[in-house]
């Protein structure tokens, strides 16, 4: 009796747990399905983004259907009269004629004029001008640094991001250096020429062609100035309105191409080359204070030369047009000021000095930086989430985090100044990137180190290489420099860009990317 009542109870218990299972596979099934779970929220961001930035023309679509079908039911004989009725009204007629030609002479007289990028170059030493990593930290145990400094350099080294391949002048080669005013002028010579050659054969210009002339190096400022050497060098016309500019960082490069947009829209019809440079002979450290070793680990030779026009004509073979140029100041702050600061050390050495706020005070500059660069570039869908983000956080909750706006929307390439490894990861991560939207600010460190203001050169001749820049991408360089500085240039492809002749990439592309693990290239 008392096996089968268990039995039974057993069975009773297996026919109610069949029951509630099969109510809840019912209930399971009427259940609306979990959308977070079934759908990827990067494609609904992505309709949201689709919707807001094509709905004047979602809105504008029904009103010419209805436009249309209302003409159709039009009859012909009131078409006859609206044209009889214009002819009674010749005045009328011409008058607004008249309006129209006017406001687009007007329209064509004052609008700034389009900036094209025709063709650029940047400079690759010769290969025994190299400085490997064994050899550089074998030569600076042999320039007089205390045993503390050379280890310092050798860490910052090993963790730089910098390859094997890089370069420094010759005048640093020899045991002892010799940083002299001639060594330095050669240096110059060297970089600036042999960009300048490399981008007058490549376009076929002749230097009397070029009307404007910008030449910016920080550090290196002789008499005659570097863009009188070049003057000299090519024979430039008498009335060459050229400008040089120092001591302006690592940014300078865009400063140089604000200022020749600004010419060309006053010179008509003409050419403008800029040419961004570092001089590395008259400006290494050889003191032992640690703030002002670290641009000795970071500098490399290197240089690139520019041509612009504002020539109609020059479109149709240019590779980019000028968008958008947005600086941003940081120097009325005293700490900003002085966080990348040239200056003599206690036993009267001359050097740079890096501040520990340095990073600090770039991301501030960023932010300013992309403050008044967003609502030139973000669409609109972007633009409404962040001002609704911020009116939520203003009025309801202080700690709602700030919306970050997402630059890919904006841009398809970023040429980010290769200043060092913690610049590079410090943007990947706050502007929200990829690794492949920061490859090549990476490998331009890796293979020719921070060149300063001309690296966002070799950056965008790194994507060009690689064949990804098609007819329509925009292109972001952002560049930091002392001051301090913040200032970014926004192109757009004309064309799908193919690479330049001399590549400075040529002998390498197919090598890179290399992988690099905590700044540490991967053998």
């Amino acid at each position: 009796m008392s096996s089968g009542g268990g039995d039974r109870d057993g069975d009773g218990g297996g026919g109610g747990g069949g029951g509630q299972s099969a109510r809840r596979e019912m209930s399971a099934s009427r259940r609306l399905p979990d959308f977070l779970q079934s759908v990827n929220l990067k494609y609904v961001k992505l309709g949201y983004h689709y919707l807001i930035t094509h709905l004047l023309t979602l809105t504008l679509i029904p009103l010419m259907v209805v436009i249309v079908i209302e003409a159709g039911r039009t009859d012909p004989d009131e078409l006859r009269q609206l044209w009889v009725h214009l002819q009674y009204n010749l005045v009328s007629v011409l008058a607004l004629i008249a309006l129209l030609v006017f406001g687009s002479t007007l329209y064509m007289m004052t609008r700034p004029r389009p900036v094209y990028l025709v063709d650029y170059a940047c400079y690759v030493p010769p290969r025994e001008l190299q400085a490997p990593y064994r050899a550089f930290m074998e030569h600076s145990a042999l320039c007089g640094f205390s045993d503390a400094a050379l280890e310092f350099q050798g860490k910052i080294l090993e963790r730089s991001g910098l390859g094997e391949e890089t370069y420094v002048p010759a005048a640093m080669h020899c045991v002892p250096p010799r940083p002299s005013m001639a060594n330095a002028r050669a240096e110059a010579e060297q970089v600036m020429f042999g960009a300048l050659d490399s981008l007058f054969r490549a376009t076929g210009i002749k230097p009397k062609d070029v009307g404007v002339l910008v030449v910016n190096c920080s550090l290196f400022n002789p008499t005659p100035s570097l863009s009188a050497m070049i003057v000299n060098r090519y024979r430039l016309r008498g009335n060459i309105r050229s400008y040089n500019l120092g001591g302006m960082g690592c940014s300078a490069g865009v400063i140089a191409v604000d200022l020749a947009r600004d010419l060309l829209q006053v010179h008509g019809a003409t050419y403008a080359v800029v040419v961004s440079s570092e001089n590395i002979t008259l400006n290494w450290y050889f003191g032992n204070r640690k703030s002002m070793l670290i641009p000795n680990c970071l500098f490399r030779m290197g240089g690139a030369a520019v041509l612009l026009s504002n020539r109609a004509a020059e479109r149709r073979r240019a590779k980019f047009r000028l968008v958008h140029v947005v600086r941003t100041h940081r120097g009325a702050d005293d700490t900003a000021f002085r966080c990348v600061y040239q200056e003599q050390d206690e036993q009267g050495k001359v050097g740079v000095s890096l501040s520990k706020d340095l990073m600090a005070i770039a991301g501030g500059a960023l932010k300013a930086n992309i403050t008044t660069l967003g609502p030139l570039v973000l669409p609109v869908s972007e633009q409404l989430l962040f001002f609704a983000t911020l009116v939520a956080k203003k009025l309801f909750n202080a700690k709602i985090k700030p919306y970050i706006p997402d630059f890919k929307l904006a841009f398809d390439h970023f040429c980010i100044h290769a200043g060092g490894r913690a610049v590079i990861d410090e943007l990947e991560k706050n502007l929200q990137l990829r690794p492949l939207h920061v490859e090549a600010s990476r490998m331009t460190l890796h293979r020719f180190g921070n060149t300063s203001s001309s690296s966002i050169w070799y950056e965008l001749a790194y994507i060009e290489a690689k064949g990804r820049i098609r007819k329509g991408h925009k292109i972001w360089q952002i560049a930091f420099g002392s001051g301090f500085k913040c200032n970014s240039a926004v192109w757009q492809a004309l064309r799908n860009v193919k690479p330049s002749p001399n590549n400075p990439w040529d002998d390498c592309i197919h090598r890179y990317p290399v992988p690099i693990v905590d700044g540490i290239p991967s053998q």
